[in-house]
C-alpha cells in the first residue's frame, strides 16, 4: 500500500460552538474558558515545547514507560486492531506502539486542530507506508463514527496518552470513558495515560515553568479568541497562574486580570476586577485504584497497569467485556 499521504475526515468542529462555550464560561461566576480550545496550530506547537521542559515530568515519564513496556502493551491490545488515538498531537509516543503492534487494520488519529493533525499524519504515513492512516478532525468529547479501514479489524482500541483525561472532572471523565467503551464495543480496549498524585511543588512547577512557556500557552487562548471569535483581549493585561487544589486533587490554571477592565467577544462585553481570574484548565490527579473505579463505573475493566519507579505516572489498559 502506498500511503505517503492521507485523506482527512473533517467533522468540522465549528467556530460557533467555540463562541457559545466561551460566552457561557465568561457569564459564569467564577469565569472560565474551555481548555480544549488551547490547541490551535500555535497552541499545539507551544504544547510540544512544554513537553520538553525540565519541570514538565509528565511527557518524559510517560515516554519512558512506553519505551520500557510498549511490547507488553501491544501484546495486551492484540492482533488486527484498529487503533484510535484521542488528541493525537505529534504522535511521538504513538510510534512506539505502532512499532510493536502486529497486523494492524488501521490507525485513526483524532484531533481538534485540523492543520496540525494533517501535518502529523502525513509524516506518519511516510514513516509507516504499509499502515492505513485515517485521520479524523473532531471534538472527541462528542459522539462520532469511526472510519472503515480497507482491511477488516478484529477489534478497536483507543489510545489516550498524555493524561488529558485529567482535564475532565471525575463525573465527566466517567461519561467520556463510557463513550469510549461504546465506540470500541465488546472486546475493545483502552490504553490511557494517567498522572498520579504527588507533592504540590512538583505539580505546580510542571504547570508554571521558569521559561514562561506554559504562560504563553495559556495566553495563546486569548490570542485565538481575538482571531477567531472577535475578541479584544489585551494579553499584556493578564498574567498566568497555576495552583494545586488539595481538596479536589487537581492543578488549576488561571488567567488573572492585572487591572480592572472590560473585555468583549463578538460584541458581548464582560467586566473583570483587578485580580479577578478566569479559570482555563483543571488537571485532576489520581491513584491507580481511584481511576480504575471510575473506569469500572463506565463499563471498562482494568487488565494491567505500568508505572515508573517513582510512581509519578501510570499507563493503564482496560477492556470492554460483554454485558
Amino acid at each position: 500500500m502506498d500511503n505517503s499521504s492521507t485523506t482527512l475526515l473533517d467533522l468540522e468542529p465549528c467556530s460557533q460552538s467555540f463562541l457559545d462555550e466561551v460566552i457561557d464560561g465568561l457569564e459564569q461566576s467564577p469565569k472560565s474558558l474551555p481548555c480544549k480550545y488551547f490547541y490551535d496550530q500555535r497552541g499545539s506547537q507551544l504544547f510540544d515545547q512544554i513537553c520538553d521542559l525540565e519541570e514538565y515530568y509528565l511527557t518524559r515519564t510517560e515516554l519512558q514507560i512506553m519505551e520500557d513496556y510498549a511490547d507488553e502493551m501491544a501484546q495486551q491490545i492484540g492482533l488486527g486492531v484498529m487503533l484510535v488515538e484521542y488528541g493525537s498531537g505529534s504522535s511521538v509516543k504513538t510510534r512506539l506502539l505502532l512499532d510493536h503492534l502486529e497486523q494492524m487494520a488501521g490507525y485513526v488519529p483524532v484531533d481538534i486542530s485540523r492543520k496540525h493533525l494533517q501535518e502529523t499524519c502525513d509524516r506518519l504515513a511516510q514513516s509507516y507506508p504499509d499502515l492505513e492512516v485515517l485521520p479524523v478532525c473532531a471534538d472527541f468529547t462528542a459522539e462520532f463514527a469511526l472510519p472503515v479501514p480497507s482491511q477488516p479489524a478484529t477489534h478497536s482500541a483507543v489510545y489516550f496518552p498524555g493524561s488529558t483525561i485529567g482535564n475532565f472532572p471525575p463525573a465527566e471523565a466517567e461519561k467520556l470513558l463510557a463513550q469510549i467503551a461504546r465506540l470500541c464495543g465488546t472486546g475493545g480496549g483502552l490504553l490511557i495515560g494517567v498522572d498520579l498524585q504527588k507533592d504540590h511543588q512538583t505539580l505546580e512547577s510542571a504547570y508554571d515553568d521558569a521559561q514562561g512557556i506554559t504562560a504563553e500557552f495559556n495566553l495563546n487562548l486569548l490570542r485565538r479568541m481575538n482571531r477567531e471569535i472577535e475578541g479584544d483581549f489585551k494579553l499584556e493585561q493578564f498574567r498566568h497562574r497555576a495552583r494545586y487544589n488539595d481538596q479536589h486533587g487537581r492543578v488549576e490554571l488561571f488567567l488573572e486580570s492585572k487591572i480592572e477592565q472590560s473585555i468583549s467577544v463578538s460584541g458581548r462585553t464582560f467586566w473583570l476586577h483587578q485580580g479577578e481570574s478566569i479559570c482555563t484548565e483543571h488537571s485532576h490527579k489520581y491513584t491507580v485504584q481511584g481511576f480504575a473505579q471510575i473506569a469500572a463505573n463506565a463499563g471498562l475493566t482494568l487488565r494491567k497497569e505500568w508505572t515508573d519507579d517513582e510512581q509519578r505516572f501510570a499507563v493503564m489498559h482496560f477492556v470492554k467485556l460483554a454485558e
